[in-house]
């Protein structure tokens, strides 16, 4: 199986570098560079107009491309890329190309509504068909032979005996008869309905526990009263309801732990306090879990009582540790999901912390000590909730330190995920953790999870990175929750080679209880071809596949290494990467000459990005949000990842007629031109939307037009210093610009992940959120890194030294 190129990628790029020294003046043109830009639209320009056959021989679309997908036998790539869409038929032609060979699987990924469903699978209590030796599941590369009754394992080669019950004659050429009836033998993805011999515990619809933190900082920032709005935005409102069966609990807490007896039965809920934390205990079961429906009442009751409860005692220190140990007794029979907010770092009751962010060990051997738990009680509450199939997603409100590597532990290994509002404004960023803790109790979600990969002989599993608790290295991952937002990388070695006849196979299957209580497996088949020849490696890599897997390597050695060395390391990387492609794969090849292929133009930029992001930049981060950005790299999805490193940059001041609108032609919605990242690319009087898809902000340049600022946001304001300066949203104003720009912010949050769209202001010279955007224009120099075209004239001048050498 070859791979074929896409038309809308370019060719190889050579250009001329003026070496280090010689002259003055730019050593290359910044407008002729590879440009992320242009690729992105004329990629989505192409998948506009065309569908993604999955088994047509076509390198996987860009990653921030909106596309529909074609299950045809191999998994729609929504679901997972293969670093190489062609596999290297042994270790020594892989480690001649310095490319890592993984795979980046987001098992949920949301599909477009014009895709092929997942289907489920009933095979009854014997389960699916299975190979005897290596245990992959049935999937549309298995062979059959001996008239039907042999099955091929296409992992393995094994030679199978087909169950009596799923038994079907072949024609001539081998194929089953009933093939087209069987979607197991034509798809991708499905999902098998599995026998009771799955079950860890007695499967039940999800249950949930909100944590609500109630401490003296949490009401000086109404967070009560937003947590409360955010629960019934969950639990009644336009997002959605819970399945049919799935119940919810309540938990208060500063010092104390506070519990709620939500029983319908009675007239309002009724509060028993835990004093004793260091010993934490459930005082009641009964009336604990309700049926958010079913107790409507005595809910919405609570919620609108609950900032009025705590708002003249303010006791200053939250035990969030002792969250940890009442939650996990609530769940543990079950398995489920916590929810937790946090405003201050834990000094009280179990697991208490003390402040260890000191200045003085950035860039020093202590600093990595600051990016892992300094309590071991996290690192064990997380193992023993992914262990129980609990995952917990927490919501942190800090005014100062909060040691985040701590605190987050539980929800790395659990499967859960970290918001981080660092300076939060109730009136500016309310609005936007609403939408986020809605978003959460609503996305597609599995609990009790258990992973395992499986690949051709020849190849093995080596490491995984993502959010997951992995006792062994040989060993299954746990997932105490995965959600549609979740991506988790897994590593190939060789313990063999592989046929350059035959095709590389991949299977991932996914154990996992639904949020309405049904046990089933998601199994994904991925398929590549191999080869032996390098230069068809280096053709056929996936840029943002391999980008993934160098990032998500990159911070996970950010607990054992200095930071200088990983940026050191991923610069290494990529030289020998090009290096290699120069030496065995470049068509021409003169000392002038900084040649990229065709597949990887754009690594260079990409990986600058990667350097200049808040886990990895140099210059003094605060360890928080180093770890806030180190364990958010660790489970994006690709999408994400794309845009959270090379943002989507584009003028209001100057949209065309059509921008904001469905085309009439093609039905697509019309973007306006993306512009690159660079304060040089901006129009004088300009305003721009910059998005990365974790945050979004509105650059104004100071000199804008007071028009522009009118069609805007009304006729009010026709200077900077009129603008709200908390503002999180566009108001309603009756004009094109006004309608055409609000068109196109709820086209971006539609395709937004968990993070919502809010905007922020950063008006030029007046809101310290221009660092901020700053920071976002990766071709600049900045965060204590060079500029675009510095760095390709960087990586150049090393590509010759190891060429020399």
């Amino acid at each position: 199986m070859a791979p074929a190129v896409v038309p809308s990628k370019q060719a190889e790029y050579n250009s001329t570098i003026r070496p280090v020294g010689a002259g003055a003046g730019p050593r290359v043109d910044p407008d002729q560079i590879p440009s992320v830009v242009t690729v992105r639209e004329l990629n989505q320009k192409y998948y506009a107009a065309h569908m993604y056959p999955t088994m047509e021989k076509l390198c996987p679309p860009v990653a921030t491309t909106e596309y529909c997908a074609v299950d045809q036998g191999s998994s729609n790539p929504k679901f997972g890329r293969l670093t190489l869409c062609s596999v290297p038929a042994s270790a020594d032609v892989l480690a001649t190309t310095h490319l890592p060979l993984g795979l980046v699987l987001q098992p949920f990924a949301k599909l477009r509504p014009d895709e092929q469903e997942i289907l489920l699978l009933d095979f009854g209590d014997n389960g699916p068909p299975r190979c005897n030796r290596c245990r992959a599941y049935i999937n549309p590369f298995m062979q059959f032979a001996d008239g039907g009754v042999k099955f091929i394992c296409n992992m393995c080669q094994f030679a199978n005996t087909v169950p009596g019950e799923y038994y079907s004659p072949v024609d001539a050429s081998g194929r089953r008869i009933d093939r087209d009836q069987r979607p197991e033998l034509n798809l991708g993805t499905v999902e098998f309905a599995v026998p009771k011999e799955y079950w860890k515990v007695m499967p039940e619809p999800m249950k949930y526990v909100f944590a609500i933190d109630v401490s003296a900082d949490a009401v000086n920032k109404s967070l009560p009263h937003l947590t409360a709005q955010a629960i019934r935005r969950a639990l009644y409102g336009p997002d959605g309801r819970l399945p049919e069966g799935c119940k919810v609990a309540i938990i208060t807490y500063d010092r104390t732990l506070h519990f709620y007896n939500l029983n319908s039965k009675l007239s309002q809920a009724q509060m028993m306090v835990v004093t004793e934390v260091d010993e934490g205990f459930l005082p009641l079961m009964d009336g604990l879990f309700v049926d958010p429906e079913e107790s409507r009442f005595i809910i919405e009751d609570l919620l609108d009582r609950l900032e009025v409860l705590f708002e003249d005692l303010k006791v200053p220190e939250p035990a969030f540790g002792a969250v940890l140990d009442v939650a996990f007794q609530a769940l543990s029979a079950t398995g489920g999901k916590v929810i937790v907010t946090l405003s201050a770092l834990t000094t009280w009751g179990p697991g208490r912390l003390a402040f260890r962010d000191d200045p003085r060990q950035y860039h020093t051997e202590k600093e990595k000590g600051l990016f892992s738990a300094e309590n071991i009680y996290y690192k064990k509450w997380g193992q023993k909730y992914a262990e129980a199939g609990i995952g917990l997603d927490l919501f942190v409100f800090p005014s100062t330190y909060v040691d985040l590597a701590s605190v987050g532990m539980v929800s790395e290994l659990s499967g859960g995920e970290i918001f981080f509002y660092p300076n939060f404004v109730p009136q500016r960023d309310g609005k936007r953790m609403i939408a986020e803790m809605s978003t959460v109790v609503n996305r597609e979600v599995g609990y009790q999870g258990q992973l395992k990969v499986r690949c051709s002989n020849g190849l093995q599993v080596s490491a995984y990175y993502g959010n997951f608790y992995h006792s062994r290295p040989a060993s299954d991952i746990d997932l105490g929750t995965i959600d549609e937002h979740k991506s988790i990388v897994i590593m190939f070695k060789y313990d063999g080679k592989l046929d350059a006849k035959l095709d590389a196979h991949f299977q991932s299957a996914l154990l996992y209880t639904t949020k309405n209580g049904q046990r089933r497996i998601r199994c994904h088949n991925f398929v590549a071809g191999v080869t032996t020849q390098i230069k068809e490696v280096v053709k056929f890599c996936d840029e943002d596949a391999l980008l993934a897997v160098m990032a998500k390597e990159a911070v996970q050695h950010m607990t054992s290494d200095l930071l200088k060395d990983i940026r050191a390391g991923i610069n290494d990387k990529c030289v020998q990467i090009l290096a290699s492609y120069r030496k065995h794969g470049a068509t021409t090849s003169t000392p002038g000459q900084l040649i990229l292929p065709e597949a990887l133009k754009e690594l260079t930029v990409l990986l600058l990005s990667l350097l200049k992001t808040k886990a990895l930049r140099g210059g003094n981060v605060n360890s928080d949000v180093r770890v806030f950005s180190m364990r958010l790299v660790k489970c994006m999805p690709l999408d994400d990842l794309s845009l959270y490193l090379y943002p989507r940059i584009f003028g209001l001041h100057n949209l065309q007629e059509t921008d904001g609108y469905m085309d009439e032609v093609t039905g697509q919605f019309k973007m306006p031109m993306y512009v690159r990242a660079s304060l040089s690319r901006f129009d004088e009087g300009g305003a721009y939307l910059i998005d990365n898809g974790q945050s979004c902000f509105l650059w104004i340049h100071r000199r804008a037009n007071p028009n522009l600022l009118k069609d805007l946001f009304g006729p009010t304001v026709d200077k900077l210093e009129a603008l709200d300066p908390y503002m999180n949203e566009f108001p309603e104003i009756d004009t094109p610009l006004s309608r055409q720009v609000r068109n196109i912010v709820t086209y971006l949050h539609d395709l937004r992940g968990a993070k919502a769209l809010s905007i922020q202001i950063a008006r030029q010279e007046l809101d310290g959120a221009e660092y901020e955007v700053s920071a976002m224009m990766v071709e600049d120099r900045n965060n204590e890194a060079m500029n675009y075209v510095d760095y390709l004239c960087h990586v150049h001048k090393h590509i010759q030294l190891v060429n020399v050498n």
